[in-house]
């Protein structure tokens, strides 16, 4: 991507943005399993809800337009996953290829780094999600496993390709507090 990308912190006024980039997701892919394209007033929702928990929610916008997002939420609720993370990213379509979920994911990356989490979990929906499965490789992640047909989309059984990537020595110590 060129020198005009910019990765930012995702603010309410982002809203319909987010709506629109990942409503296209859910109508036209299978990178998610929603099927109903959340409102912009829900996507705010979700974005302060993973604010509020400290979590980084970032944009890449080039020329004042929003081209894609990424964050981190909490893997699971119980106290042992505290030091484990998943990511979400998602790119307009007309900005695919162009470097922009690698700059963004890469930032909410390295800001989970900073925050001491361990391990960093992707779930990417549909084992045929060539970008998603090859952004996440070249950012480190290994594939730990597919698991067949966890859902029903489009009129086809679609799989989900677990992938995990090692932050701050992942378990080669014990951690330090969050």
């Amino acid at each position: 991507m060129g020198d005009g990308l910019t990765i930012r912190p995702a603010g309410p006024a982002d809203a319909p943005a987010l709506a629109a980039i990942y409503g296209d997701a859910v109508l036209h892919g299978f990178g998610t399993f929603e099927e109903d394209p959340p409102s912009a007033a829900e996507m705010e929702a979700r974005r302060a809800a993973i604010a509020e928990k400290g979590l980084p929610y970032l944009v890449a916008e080039a020329g004042g337009q929003v081209l894609g997002f990424a964050y981190a939420s909490p893997f699971r609720t119980r106290p042992a996953y505290r030091y484990t993370i998943e990511d979400t990213v998602y790119v307009s379509p007309d900005a695919k290829g162009r470097g922009v979920g690698r700059a963004v994911l890469s930032a909410v990356l390295a800001a989970c780094e900073g925050m001491g989490f361990r391990q960093v979990v992707a779930i990417v929906g549909d084992s045929g999600n060539a970008a998603s499965i090859g952004l996440h490789r070249a950012l480190g992640f290994e594939q730990k496993g597919v698991g067949q047909g966890f859902g029903f989309k489009h009129g086809r059984w679609v799989d989900i390709v677990f992938m995990q990537k090692a932050l701050n020595g992942g378990d080669s110590r014990p951690p330090q507090d969050l």
